[in-house]
């Protein structure tokens, strides 16, 4: 399902980890794997995986290259190429993404579209 750089739990190396204690309030990018287990406000961006745990709780719009959801989110989603979404995450606003898995009870309030783009992209801003 996900390349080299990832297990079936998540990510094997993470370039930045956000901790359960840890609030972040502003524009949040990256460039390699983040994990986020506590609060963000604002914007988070990366160009590899994003793993969003249980606890976490994210008011801002996300975009990645691949992502597994497990907490909430507030905001509209745009990931390239896969998003997983677990069965405890909470999801209010809109996805765009090339591929797509929703377990059985996560909750999801927005719109959806999948698939590339005419030019042959993956999903896209």
């Amino acid at each position: 399902m996900f390349n080299k750089e990832h297990d079936e739990t998540g990510i094997k190396e993470a370039e930045t980890i956000i901790g359960q204690t840890v609030k972040v309030k502003g524009n949040f990018h990256g460039q390699g794997n983040i994990i986020i287990e506590g609060l963000v406000e604002g914007s988070v961006k990366t160009n590899s995986f994003l793993l969003v745990g249980e606890k976490a709780k994210i008011t801002a719009s996300v975009e990645a290259k691949e992502a597994k959801i497990a907490g909430e989110i507030n905001g509209n989603i745009y990931i390239a190429g896969y998003l997983e979404i677990k069965s405890t995450a909470k999801i209010n606003g809109d996805i765009k993404t090339a591929h797509l898995s929703i377990e059985k009870g996560a909750i999801f309030n927005g719109n959806c579209s999948m698939g590339k783009d005419k030019g042959g992209e993956e999903a896209k801003k």
